[in-house]
């Protein structure tokens, strides 16, 4: 802090005057990060919007869920941004209505038994959706008489009650979320058809009509993981169901787990403790039942499955309900039991009694694991005898930061990043900027190997020793779930060598961790092309810095006469002042996204396999004299 901050602090006046009052619906404006996590413009899956539109879908489907409605309406209106969903529920009792859209902590689900196992318990979630929107109506019906109510801004602007004696008993929410809040927010399609599909796979019988999509399903999760299996499964999925639990598993012939796991509705896509559990019980319940002492990890390799529970009460590690907290089924009073215990027993009796019923299944099974053994048995023989990971990373090719992703009790665990770079000047430059608290950086001494088509074993050749330190440094070798930074970012230079290595470093994720990359931590670094400055009457500089060729061309029209353009050719020739810029509250990132369906085998072989003519001709048509990077928030595979 500068003497003439702390001075200012020092003789800053502290009144009654200095203590406010702000109305619930202000709160909520002023700090909607802490009831919604990041407010985001839509580009990333667990951005504000999104959780908006789950909060008022989730209450309609925990009508359904106690039994009254079978059909959800929803639509959007592209141009407008307004949402509607209207359930055929109970409808919100109408004398409540103002207050339970309209005024904090009021709710029905407090310790009542209206509604059973939901996952919003906390009285918040139509609240902030009223108060960060710019137009907000919900309308009640109940036996034949309703009430409307009308907020701007989560101030009540009119309300009336109605007779509506043809109308069907329920609710209809209409809200269009603020821009101003929302950064000029766009909605992804692909990301709330996901949404709602899960809620049919979560909720059979549930029929879900979006503009002109219905959304149903009849085999719950079976359904999920059939629609989903792109390269098809070695056995028919194993489909089992329980009071409060249900699971799917099967294997196939990717690298990796690809497990979805769901806790009263919630797309928990982080993991948790149902996660661990199921993990941790299907290696013993089939180790148990083949009587043979397998590795965990060669029992999950190549699995594709599904787990849904439903607890009491759930505690969740963030705002976005996406990583489970709670370590009992429910309130130790109400009868609840660990997490682990309950899932391991489910699996111990049903997964055991399937496998003795389906013998072929069992034997398809025991023979992927058997190859899996000796996949992994042939690596470790390779690495016998060397160092430990740890000593394997010399303090200079990783500067780690002090907090981890697995530090989930820091408040600060999801802001972990590293950043891998190239070359040892970039890597100077990165590391001088980053924050030291929750920022990394590992540097490649070389061009990965491209690993395409390999087994994993090609990891440790000799020659492609980057890949391996890199895995380690990851602390993803044994265990994805030890993964030790919630965001990695390829920070690579904007140039044709930059661009390679970027994609030697995707396929290296994809062929062998593409569960990192669904669950949403491979991100590229965008950095500035350009800076344009102009030199003003006290020497000083406007500075601006632009990420794309049209940027730079509309600030230098902008600056005028007089203006300077440098263009960065790699990292290394930013500044490590200027660098804080780029990688601070302002960092752009492309998100890599993996959906299950994305056909991986084929991406990959178009761009790293064999030399084609359909690649060399996608190559000179996409040809450009400078590689630029277009001005985009997300990198579609």
């Amino acid at each position: 802090m500068s003497k003439e901050d702390k001075d200012i602090i020092k003789g800053a006046e502290y009144g009654s005057k200095d203590i406010q009052h702000w109305d619930w619906n202000i709160h909520l404006r002023k700090r909607p990060g802490m009831y919604l996590g990041k407010l985001g413009d839509g580009s990333e899956k667990d951005d504000g919007i999104y959780v908006l539109f789950k909060e008022i879908v989730d209450n309609a489907v925990d009508e359904f869920n106690m039994g009254h409605g079978k059909v959800i309406d929803i639509t959007l209106n592209e141009e407008t941004k307004e949402i509607a969903i209207r359930d055929y529920g109970r409808g919100i009792p109408l004398e409540s209505l103002v207050v339970s859209v309209g005024q904090i902590n009021t709710s029905g689900k407090y310790g009542s038994a209206a509604y059973g196992k939901s996952v919003g318990l906390n009285g918040v979630g139509a609240k902030a959706v009223n108060a960060t929107s710019t137009k907000f109506y919900a309308q009640s019906w109940r036996g034949g008489k309703s009430v409307w109510a009308y907020f701007e801004e989560g101030n009540l602007i009119e309300t009336k009650q109605i007779d509506d004696p043809q109308a069907k008993d329920g609710t209809l929410i209409r809200y269009t979320a603020d821009p101003k809040l929302y950064d000029n927010y766009s909605y992804r399609m692909d990301y709330l058809e996901s949404m709602l599909k899960n809620y049919a796979y979560l909720n059979t019988g549930l029929t879900i009509h979006f503009n002109k999509t219905t959304y149903h399903s009849k085999n719950g999760l079976l359904d999920l993981i059939n629609d989903n299996m792109t390269q098809g499964s070695l056995y028919p999925p194993i489909h089992l169901k329980g009071n409060d639990i249900e699971v799917v598993i099967t294997h196939g012939n990717e690298t990796g787990e690809n497990i979805y796991s769901f806790v009263n509705g919630q797309n928990t896509y982080h993991g948790g403790t149902h996660l661990s559990a199921f993990r941790e019980a299907i290696g013993k319940t089939v180790k148990d039942f083949f009587k043979k002492d397998y590795d965990p990890k060669d029992v999950r390799e190549g699995i594709v499955a599904a787990i849904a529970i439903r607890v009491g009460e759930p505690g969740f590690a963030n705002q976005t309900k996406t990583f489970l907290n709670s370590k009992l089924t429910d309130a130790a009073e109400r009868g609840g039991i660990p997490i682990r215990v309950f899932i391991g027993n489910f699996l111990a009796s049903e997964l055991d009694n399937y496998l003795h019923k389906n013998p072929s299944t069992a034997d398809i099974m025991q023979k992927k694991i058997n190859a899996n053994e000796k996949d992994r048995k042939e690596i470790t023989s390779i690495l016998k005898g060397r160092r430990s990971k740890k000593g394997m990373i010399s303090n200079e090719q990783l500067r780690d930061c002090k907090v981890h992703y697995t530090d989930t009790s820091n408040p600060l665990y999801e802001q972990t990043t590293i950043f891998i770079t190239e070359g040892l000047s970039a890597s100077g430059t990165v590391s001088k900027a980053r924050n030291a608290d929750v920022q990394a950086v590992f540097s490649l001494r070389g061009k990965p190997k491209n690993t395409y088509g390999s087994s994993k074993k090609v990891i440790y050749d000799k020659d492609n020793k980057e890949l391996n330190l890199l895995q380690a440094a990851l602390d993803i070798e044994e265990d994805i779930a030890n993964l030790r930074y919630n965001r990695v970012v390829i920070a690579t230079d904007a140039d044709v060598d930059g661009m390679h290595i970027r994609m030697l470093l995707l396929t290296f994720f994809i062929q062998f961790f593409p569960e990192l990359i669904r669950r949403g931590h491979l991100y590229i670094l965008q950095t500035p092309l350009f800076r344009v400055r102009k030199k003003k009457r006290d020497n000083s500089f406007d500075v601006h810095y632009c990420y794309t060729e049209a940027e730079k061309l509309q600030k230098i029209q902008e600056v005028g006469n007089g203006a300077e353009v440098t263009r960065f050719k790699g990292l290394g020739e930013i500044s490590d002042t200027e660098f804080k810029t780029f990688i601070g509250e302002n960092i752009r990132l492309d998100t890599i996204r993996l959906e299950q369906d994305d056909p991986t085998r084929e991406i990959l072989e178009f761009y790293m396999g064999n030399n084609t003519p359909d690649r060399q001709r996608f190559i000179m048509e996409n040809l450009r004299e400078e590689v630029v990077l277009e001005d985009r928030t997300s990198v579609d595979l």
